[in-house]
């Protein structure tokens, strides 16, 4: 059997709103890890800085514009299927309001709540 798994690299937001609470949305049933839910993000593209490729996926999933962010954490994981790099970026600015262009539920989540959801294994530091 072959080591060899694919691997990605994913941006994900961390997003407060003015009552501390986090923003998290469900994956689609139909994909890797459907059904739980995530910090907003997605694939980083080939060669894209983190901070551009955070602005351009919570543009497209969520609405949001002209997002800023830092480093908050990294996280390395390897699913049976797959090896993902997973780089959290605290947002610090942004325009409109966060909502699921895609059809996924989107949710304002007090912290003491997170551990009631069900996330993806990388997700859970």
């Amino acid at each position: 059997m072959s080591e060899f798994l694919p691997e990605i690299v994913v941006v994900a937001a961390i997003i407060r709103d003015r009552e501390n609470r986090l923003c998290l949305s469900r994956r689609p049933e139909h994909k890797h890890q459907g059904g739980l839910w995530e910090f907003p993000g997605g694939k980083v593209e080939e060669g894209e800085p983190l901070e551009q490729a955070l602005a351009r996926e919570l543009d497209e999933e969520l609405g949001m514009q002209g997002a800023r962010s830092r480093p908050f954490m990294t996280v390395r994981h390897r699913y049976p299927d797959l090896r993902v790099t997973l780089h959290f970026r605290e947002v610090t600015a942004y325009t409109g309001e966060p909502h699921g262009r895609e059809g996924q539920p989107v949710e304002w989540v007090p912290l003491q709540e997170l551990s009631s959801r069900q996330f993806p294994a990388a997700n859970q530091p």
